[in-house]
């Protein structure tokens, strides 16, 4: 019996959280989904797919979508762009494999499910529209939230927008009486060129003194690989590190210092490095998979030339360390791992 795409697409969905455990293992179950990162088996929750449902129509059991990318489609598709197949007998063969069935002919012509490109297109088209449609930051819920934090709100000005009623999609495990609309603010995350290519979104609480009492406060939007939100122009010197409050925590210490938040750990140690870079600054979050990606993104940068420095306070994040010591105890501690050419760089923000 010879089957279609869509025959194995249907199998595949019938087992979906194998094909989810196999394909997506850095994702995990939450109630009728299956929560990973993205189609490269990042850690996260941006992707989701249907564990159980009907087997076609509305909410069928197997598709998925990515909310950060406008990616969707069955298994089938969700298999080619994890291995990264471009033909659709490639497709074809490992979801055969994978299922234990006869090998069959494959088709050699391009896969037409498989469109990663449109899909990125429309989200960053979204991500540019989103941060166009915000207000500046001062005077905002946005600059509340910042100084609540003991940042600087004047550093992220002319970078951070703020949303006052901006959508947010309820996960599986938020109340079901969840409100869809936030205040929040609006980063933009772009290449090296300076082209805007997503947008990073984080939700406030009504009265901007802490992020929004849901499940998942922060999300990015876009194309995020490689990116990042800069503050001032990189060329010989950079800090990079991977969330807006750790970064600007740095900008409060170093305002002089270009900055770049990858927003994630997988990101930072993705993160691209101009070409003109003599020295990075990395900012180690104090976790697992903070320290790891410190160090992916250091040795990237040695292997290029690029002289590394980690900045870390062991036991806090940057900003936690911020409001626990102050801003000059705080670059006092630092000051070892600081190059001594750029310890004039460090003067705090009066």
């Amino acid at each position: 019996m010879t089957l279609t795409a869509t025959d194995l697409a249907r199998r595949l969905a019938d087992r979906a959280e194998a094909v989810c455990r196999h394909y997506l293992s850095n994702g995990r179950r939450e109630g009728a989904y299956w929560l990973v990162g993205d189609v490269a088996n990042t850690p996260g929750r941006s992707l989701y797919v249907r564990l159980s449902g009907p087997p076609s129509g509305r909410g069928a059991q197997g598709r998925w979508m990515d909310a950060a990318t406008g990616q969707h489609g069955d298994l089938l598709d969700l298999v080619g762009l994890v291995l990264g197949h471009t033909r659709l007998g490639e497709t074809l063969l490992e979801a055969r494999r994978w299922l234990a069935l006869p090998d069959a002919p494959t088709n050699s012509q391009p896969n037409p499910r498989l469109k990663p490109q449109r899909s990125r297109g429309s989200s960053e088209r979204a991500a540019r529209r989103l941060y166009a449609m915000a207000s500046p930051l001062p005077g905002t819920l946005g600059e509340t939230y910042l100084q609540a934090r003991g940042l600087d709100a004047r550093l992220a000005a002319g970078v951070l927008r703020f949303h006052p009623s901006c959508y947010y999609r309820p996960t599986t495990t938020d109340p079901p009486d969840t409100p869809t609309a936030w205040p929040a603010i609006i980063a933009p995350v772009t290449d090296l060129a300076g082209r805007q290519t997503g947008a990073h979104r984080t939700w406030l609480d009504r009265h901007g003194r802490g992020k929004a009492p849901i499940v998942t406060p922060r999300r990015a939007m876009g194309a995020l690989a490689g990116g990042g939100v800069r503050f001032g122009l990189a060329q010989d010197v950079l800090a990079a590190g991977e969330g807006l409050e750790t970064i600007l925590s740095l900008g409060g210490l170093a305002p002089d210092l270009p900055l770049v938040a990858a927003l994630s750990s997988a990101h930072l140690a993705a993160l691209a490095l101009p070409p003109s870079l003599r020295r990075l600054y990395v900012v180690v979050d104090p976790d697992p998979a903070g320290r790891a990606a410190a160090l992916a993104l250091a040795q990237r940068a040695e292997a290029a030339g690029i002289q590394t420095r980690a900045l870390s306070t062991d036991l806090d994040d940057l900003n936690d360390a911020l409001r626990r010591m102050g801003p000059r105890a705080l670059v006092a501690l630092l000051a070892s791992q600081i190059a001594p050419e750029d310890l004039v760089r460090f003067q705090p923000v009066a």
